[in-house]
């Protein structure tokens, strides 16, 4: 047997021992033995290095029974037991167990090289839609233009039968660290731009950027109660990832057309309607336009001109709070004719009478005023 030391004594736990105890173990030798709290300490270096080959066979069920049989030749050049070429691909291989402890675990790739893909962007876009569609909800069409991982090299970015390879600089973690006095800085990779490969056979068709412009047409459903300024967001429709990360989003503004009839004020609905004046002063049923469909409303008389009738329930869903739907305001405006027939006339001023108002005298017509003139009558008379 070479001169290794015993993997369960490295983390000092029985040979019978779960595989929680052994996780527990390998936490506190590692950050026991960290390179950022050892500084310019080769000894604990190493002390980290076969506490991480330790729990790599250790944790694994298949190596660890192979281990328990044939020792650590039961696991040599097969993928366990100092397999690992540097601080980094310890990082990267169990950096997730490290979570929260404010050290450098993340490498990135670990043993399989390479380092995860990064996100794709958002997108934004925008919709211009009529207030009954706001009212009812609605669906539209979109045409983005984004990009789609290339269907010739699948996002590699490497020429058809070739691959990228892992980057020199970074051992494939995309990330490089500088050791400044007390100090470790991690920064990205210049070489590969932290993608963690390199492309030396570039892909013909996306020449080596695993991604090309196409446009797509996308379905969106909005729904009832939506105002001007409130966005969708379409999770996963927005640009493809790089080197395999997921795509990003897609967020949908929505404007809403200013209507003819209705002016909106939150999920509440205003509408003027207009009455003459004798609706307003008996009263009446008169029909007006919601945006359900047409209502009877009831005007009672006195009605004056400003009032207002509220409607509950006639008004914009929320779309935030399901079943909480606003009112229709309707304000009664009185309109007076420009014009009115002799009947009407007569019947109004009959009615200034009773009501004792001084109103102008009747405006005489042009005729009558050439009748009077020629009659001898005065012609200076008010008319």
């Amino acid at each position: 047997m070479s001169g290794q030391r015993d993997y369960y004594e490295v983390l000092g736990v029985s040979r019978d021992a779960s595989a929680e105890e052994i996780k527990k173990a390998y936490k506190k030798l590692a950050l026991k033995y960290h390179p950022d709290r050892n500084p310019d300490n080769p000894d604990a270096i190493s002390s980290f290095k076969e506490a991480s080959e330790a729990f790599d066979v250790l944790s694994d069920t298949e190596k660890r029974a192979r281990y328990d049989r044939y020792g650590h030749a039961g696991v040599k050049g097969a993928g366990g037991g100092a397999g690992f070429q540097d601080i980094n691909d310890i990082f990267g291989a169990f950096g997730d167990l490290f979570e929260g402890f404010g050290f450098n675990f993340q490498g990135g790739g670990g043993r399989s090289g390479g380092r995860a893909g990064a996100q794709g962007a958002s997108l934004q876009a925008r919709v211009v839609i009529d207030l009954p569609e706001a009212y009812a909800g609605c669906r539209r069409e979109l045409h983005i233009s984004r990009h789609e991982t290339c269907d010739e090299c699948h996002g590699t970015g490497a020429k058809a039968g070739s691959s990228p390879v892992r980057c020199s600089t970074c051992a494939g973690h995309g990330k490089v660290i500088q050791s400044q006095g007390f100090f470790r800085v991690q920064t990205t990779c210049p070489a590969c731009r932290g993608r963690g490969t390199t492309i030396k056979d570039p892909c013909g068709r996306c020449t080596g950027s695993g991604r090309i412009m196409k446009e797509v047409v996308r379905e969106v459903t909005i729904p009832s109660g939506v105002d001007t300024g409130m966005q969708l967001c379409l999770r996963g429709e927005g640009e493809a990832g790089q080197g395999g990360g997921p795509r990003g989003d897609l967020y949908v503004e929505i404007e809403v057309r200013d209507h003819n009839l209705f002016a909106r004020d939150g999920n509440d609905i205003m509408c003027r309607v207009p009455v003459t004046f004798a609706q307003a002063a008996l009263g009446a049923d008169i029909e007006i336009p919601t945006l359900a469909g047409r209502e009877t409303l009831t005007v009672k008389p006195g009605t004056q001109p400003g009032d207002v009738t509220r409607l509950r329930g006639r008004g914009m869903p929320d779309p935030r709070q399901k079943g909480r739907i606003g009112d229709l305001l309707v304000e009664i405006q009185v309109e007076v004719p420009r014009k009115l027939s002799s009947d009407q006339e007569t019947l109004l001023r009959q009615l200034a009478e009773l009501d004792q108002k001084d109103v102008m005298p009747h405006r005489k017509s042009w005729f009558e005023q050439v009748k009077e003139f020629f009659a001898g009558g005065d012609s200076s008379e008010e008319t």
